[in-house]
């Protein structure tokens, strides 16, 4: 669950006012899109959920812990809620597949018996079974994201942010990978999935929240954004 009321946000080292007193509820096993143009504070939404950096003023709560007062040494903890999945994969190239996906595991201090139990499980559900001795270099780059949603997957987080998972992807595999993203939320997680893909937003009935300018400007259920995002 995700609450932001009233939130600020201001960067210091250029004194930009990147959000502008933002609201927002996320609840459990919702999917939403987040859509805006660059620098409308897509990103800067991101950053505060996951922690990495701090609110000028508000309130926000991700999945029970209080961002605002929040300790570095707990940090760890939240972030063990949230899988997040990047545009540009940041896989390990020298690590299989199946080592990719067994490293966020091992991070968080998971047995051995408990990886060998959950990462064929995970690359099943996204299509990768047959890949795990492949590394990310032998892959298309369909199924590298496919290999970050796993691993972000693996860990059985409350919450998944996929950040422009589809922007270096072509239509087809950019479809392939929302309706991947539309059964892992059926099955029980929390999706927001930060894109400027207006087709691809509008080929799907969720949950579509809209930023310009560091404002939300519209929150709606009918999947369909009709103005100029770019």
């Amino acid at each position: 669950m995700v609450q932001m009321n009233s939130v600020r946000m201001v960067y210091d080292s250029s004194g930009t006012e990147a959000l502008h007193g933002v609201d927002l509820d996320i609840h459990d096993g919702e999917f939403v899109f987040l859509v805006g143009p660059s620098g409308s504070g897509k990103t800067t939404i991101i950053k505060l959920l996951t922690g990495e950096v701090h609110a000028a003023g508000g309130e926000i709560t991700v999945n029970g812990f209080d961002m605002m007062r929040i300790k570095r040494r707990k940090l760890p903890f939240l972030r063990r809620t949230l899988g997040v999945i990047f545009q540009d994969f940041r896989l390990i190239d020298k690590m299989t597949v199946y080592d990719n996906v067994a490293f966020a595991m091992r991070v968080v201090g998971a047995s051995n018996a408990a990886i060998r139990e959950r990462v064929p499980y995970v690359l099943e559900l996204v299509g990768l079974k047959g890949r795990e001795k492949r590394y990310p270099q032998e892959l298309s780059g369909g199924e590298q994201q496919r290999v970050a949603i796993a691993r972000a997957l693996v860990n059985s987080p409350r919450m998944i942010i996929a950040d422009e998972p589809t922007g270096n992807l072509d239509p087809v595999r950019s479809l392939e990978l929302m309706l991947l993203l539309e059964k892992i939320n059926e099955m029980g997680t929390t999706l927001l999935v930060v894109t400027h893909e207006k087709e691809l937003v509008n080929a799907f009935s969720k949950r579509v929240v809209a930023i310009n300018e560091g404002k939300i400007i519209s929150d709606g259920m009918d999947g369909y954004f009709s103005y100029e995002i770019e």
